[in-house]
């Protein structure tokens, strides 16, 4: 039965016409996997671009209206969007709280990794990975339990549309598990190659994969490295012969270029998000880009 709550917050929802449920999402990825499972019955935007900074996302005026007339907020959680609490405050809208049948943080119920790692305060503010490394998306899989939360969301809000949406849900699974089963079989001549990444980013995705990340330049997500650290990375990846390393179209190209020449390791640039490159135009298609060019890579050491 839905709570005393979950009633008078659903009645307190700005009215909604009956055409394309409206949808907000704090990423790419999960506006991705929201019109996989809502089709044409939803309208989703993200508030956030494809390569962006976590710490400094803008929202556009336009896109607070947007989020005020969303019946669904779809967030990524783990304190992954400290912006995001300046934004639900400017809204001042208690349909936004956590908990709430309009608020879905796609984070509840996965596997997470580092969530032993302590929270720390840098100079921008609390460390973003302080609830766990909240990269979660980048391994496919989890778009299998991401989805289920979205349907049973969307369901609830738009009750008459579930059959749709538990419909599409199934044909984006069809698609997902083939491409699990294409992605494995690529990268499994590669399992246990070694990598340094740039941002702590690739974590879940090495896990799915079977890859080994032995370092990250940033000494903790977002913090530039010292000269000493860098260079004492430097060596480490040199006398253990590190064959990659995984920058991301965000990465400093400098840097990434001169570490690549000192070590030998192959640069190669991977996407973390939907639309951070035009070859990534949806999730399935942002592994085939990512499993394609570590191959490429791997494949010509």
């Amino acid at each position: 039965m839905r709570s005393a709550l979950t009633l008078v917050l659903l009645a307190a929802a700005p009215a909604w016409g009956g055409g394309p449920l409206p949808v907000v999402t704090t990423s790419t990825d999960l506006k991705a996997l929201a019109e996989a499972v809502g089709g044409d019955r939803v309208a989703v935007e993200s508030l956030a671009p494809a390569v962006h900074d976590p710490h400094a996302v803008e929202v556009r005026p336009g896109q607070l209206r947007r989020l005020q007339a969303a019946q669904l907020l779809v967030r990524i959680g783990l304190d992954h969007e400290p912006w995001l609490t300046r934004v639900l405050r400017t809204v001042n809208d208690a349909r936004f709280a956590p908990g709430s049948p309009h608020d879905l943080d796609a984070s509840r119920g996965l596997d997470l990794l580092q969530t032993e790692v302590a929270r720390v305060r840098g100079e921008r503010g609390v460390h973003v990975h302080g609830f766990g490394n909240p990269h979660y998306w980048l391994d496919p899989a989890n778009a299998r339990p991401i989805t289920a939360a979205l349907a049973e969301a969307l369901g609830r809000l738009a009750p008459a549309d579930r059959g749709a949406f538990a419909a599409n849900r199934a044909r984006f699974l069809e698609r997902l598990d083939a491409g699990l089963l294409r992605w494995g079989a690529t990268l499994a001549p590669y399992g246990g190659a070694r990598a340094v990444v740039v941002h702590d980013s690739w974590s879940y995705f090495a896990r799915r994969f079977g890859l080994v990340i032995v370092a990250a330049v940033e000494p903790a997500p977002g913090v530039p490295p010292s000269p000493a650290s860098l260079a004492a990375l430097t060596a480490r990846m040199r006398d253990a012969a590190v064959p990659l390393l995984l920058a991301e179209p965000s990465s400093d190209v400098a840097l990434v270029a001169q570490l690549a020449a000192r070590t030998g390791a192959r640069a190669v640039t991977l996407i973390p998000s939907v639309g951070g490159d035009p070859e990534a135009g949806d999730y399935l298609a942002l592994f085939d880009v990512n499993v394609g060019r570590l191959a490429q890579a791997l494949g010509a050491r």
